[in-house]
């Protein structure tokens, strides 16, 4: 199925917000940007990159700006679907008896489309896993800068391998054992796994 019939599918299959998606669609094509599915749903894209996308639920609809946090929203149309969590998505609500202002929203799209040509975006940050380092390992890395700097030197994931692997000792005899075998090998840049590794 091509993309065009992927999106008439979309439209076809929300009947009730059918003639704004329509509407808008028609708009969204005008510009430079590319149709494409994404998700289940149309999404209008610049080099590959998301801009727009196309979202029709039960009570609303809305055309949804990937970096709408930078649009300058003169006429205050954009939401924040979900505050404190969402950073730059923005999104344009039509409920229903609402009218497309198609000059507007061009004005909308052509805003977001220079604004991803001059670089602004906000990327999402991930979450980074962190494992607490026991007591012991930090005394070693205390008493041996170089097995510090070794270790600094490290990926996050043979990092989080090394640190668990002390942390589930529960005996101090024990955790103290295996510092004292990670030690030559965090020194040579070794993953705990490594040698299962490529096997």
């Amino acid at each position: 199925m091509t993309t065009a019939a992927k999106v008439d599918a979309y439209i076809a299959k929300h009947a009730k917000w059918s003639t704004i998606l329509t509407e808008l669609r028609n708009i969204l094509n005008t510009t430079e940007l590319t149709e494409e599915v994404k998700w289940g749903a149309p999404a209008y894209l610049l080099d590959k990159k998301i801009l727009i996308g196309l979202g029709a639920f039960k009570n609303h609809m809305g055309i949804w700006f990937h970096q709408g946090v930078f649009l300058k929203d003169k006429a205050n149309k954009l939401v924040n679907a979900q505050e404190e969590k969402t950073k730059a998505l923005r999104q344009w609500r039509f409920v229903e008896g609402d009218q497309v202002e198609p000059k507007l929203v061009l004005q909308y799209v052509k805003e977001a489309i220079e604004n991803s040509k001059a670089g602004k975006e906000i990327k999402p940050v991930k979450a980074k896993k962190t494992v607490p380092i026991s007591p012991d390992l930090k005394t070693a890395f205390k008493e041996n800068a170089p097995f510090k700097k070794a270790f600094d030197a490290l990926t996050a994931g043979k990092q989080r391998e090394y640190i668990a692997h002390i942390a589930s000792a529960k005996r101090e005899a024990t955790r103290l054992s295996r510092i004292e075998k990670i030690i030559p090998m965090i020194l040579e840049g070794k993953g705990l796994h490594d040698k299962y590794k490529n096997c």
